[in-house]
Order: C-alpha cells, then structure tokens, then sequence
C-alpha cells in the first residue's frame, strides 16, 4: 500500500479528513523549501502537494504564478525539486508527497528517468495538470511500475463518460476542482461540491479530495464535512508573497495557517 492510501485510510479509522497544502519548491528561494514542508506537518498536514515550478503555468492564477517566478529566479529545476523531497525525507519518512505541475519538465527528462529520480526521493504521487488522462497510459504504466500514484483532476464541467475513465486510471486520490476557473478564483459553494463528489462515488472509491476556493479555516471545515481531502494552496502562497523579504517568518506563519485549519477540521 502507498503512502497516501495508508495515509487516508488512517484517517478514516479516526474518523477524521485529510489536509493537503500546496506549496511552490523553490519559492521564494530553495532554502526556505525544506523547512517550510517540515512545518506543515507539524501543523498537521497529512499529505504536501509541492509544485514545480514551471514558466507556463496556464491552470494556476496570478498567486501561483507569481510564486513559480520568484522560484525560477533561482532556476529551481525539476531536479532540485526532487533533491528537495530527499532532504525532506531524511526526517520523515511518513507524510505523502506529491508533485504537482505541467508535463513539459517531466518529458524534458524523459518518464523513466523521472520515475527513477521520483521514487529515489521519496515522491508518492504525480499530478501533470496538462497531461490529459487519455493521452497518458504510457506515463501511467511507468510510473505504477515504480509505485508512485498518478493523481488527475475532475472539473464541475467534467463529463460523465469522461469522469469514469478518470476514475478507472487515477489513483491516490482524485482532485475535483470545486469552481470554474483558475487557482486562487471565486469562492465556493460547498453544497454543489457536496452533490458533485456524491455523483463521482458512484464512479469509484478512491478517495476524493478537493481544492480551489478554500482560503480559511471555515471554508476548510466546511469542505471537511463532505469531502476526504481538504486541499489548500494559494493562501499559502500568497503569505509566502507577504513574506518574501523575511525569510524565517514564512514556515510559522504559514503553518499557523494549516494549524487552524486543521483545529476547524477536527472540531
């Protein structure tokens, strides 16, 4: 069993629903990277999407964008991304992570020596937001051949013929998209994402988590309430932007973030 499917299946013994923030690597310089994933676990994260940082990032609003930026000024590459998840993993050994970002610097490097690179890291999970899941049983097969889970994204608009397919070829978890638009976009409603992820159990049980809209600690209990998986990133990364120039605030403040999160969760 993977590290995220112990990880949710922990949780639902106890009853409780994961917590996924999202950070940048490299952002807003690779030495902050490490000891900020440090400090969202210690907060109580249970599983860390950690972005690569990529010149194009079309899915992601300003917030993010601007954070793959400040990352690139320090040509934070996809492998010191991965030497990252190494230095991580030198001390924990438990929490999930997984990579979030765009197919063109995994194709640079090839799927195989990715894979190679990813599960020597330490990686659990890939989510390539422009790699398509119908396009992708090639770099599907390769990364289940290391162990590592290809995690796909379903939108309110997404159909049902397509969902199942998604569902038939994701594993880990699912992200649904609860609003249209791009990260860091308007705000959700929280019974629409409810009666959409009840039409996508019908499809599968894998779990469900869900991200965009979620910027405090009541969106994220709310969210808790009908989800498996509370996934929160650009109010994250924007703190990040408030603190660019005061480096050893950013892994407290932002943790202090994810620890009322967490708390509202657990409530």
């Amino acid at each position: 069993m993977s590290r995220i499917s112990t990880s949710f299946e922990k949780l639902k013994a106890e009853g409780r629903k994961a917590l996924i923030p999202y950070v940048t690597a490299g952002d807003p310089a690779p030495s902050v990277t490490v000891g900020l994933l440090h400090g969202l676990v210690e907060a109580g994260a249970d599983i860390i999407e950690l972005g690569v940082p990529f010149s194009d990032p079309m899915a992601d609003g300003p917030v993010i964008q601007l954070a793959c930026e400040r990352a690139l000024q320090h040509n934070t590459r996809l492998l010191d991304v991965l030497d990252m998840v190494a230095e991580f993993r030198k001390k924990d050994k438990v929490t999930p992570i997984v990579l979030m970002g765009y197919l063109n610097p995994i194709e640079i490097l090839g799927y195989k020596r990715f894979a190679d690179e990813a599960k020597k890291a330490g990686v659990d999970g890939v989510l390539t937001v422009d790699l398509p899941p119908e396009e992708s049983d090639e770099f599907n097969l390769i990364m289940r051949a290391h162990g590592i889970d290809t995690i796909y994204l379903i939108a309110p608009t997404t159909e049902d013929e397509r969902i199942k397919y998604i569902c038939e070829n994701g594993s880990g978890y699912l992200y649904y998209v609860s609003v249209k638009g791009v990260t860091g976009s308007a705000s959700l409603n929280v019974q629409e994402v409810a009666d959409k992820l009840e039409h996508i159990r019908k499809y599968t049980d894998i779990p469900l988590g869900v991200g965009f809209g979620i910027k405090d600690a009541e969106s994220a209990r709310a969210v808790s309430t009908v989800a498996d998986g509370v996934i929160v990133g650009s109010v994250l990364v924007n703190k990040i932007a408030d603190l660019v120039k005061d480096h050893e605030q950013i892994a407290p403040q932002v943790s202090a973030i994810i620890k009322d999160m967490r708390i509202a969760m657990d409530s």
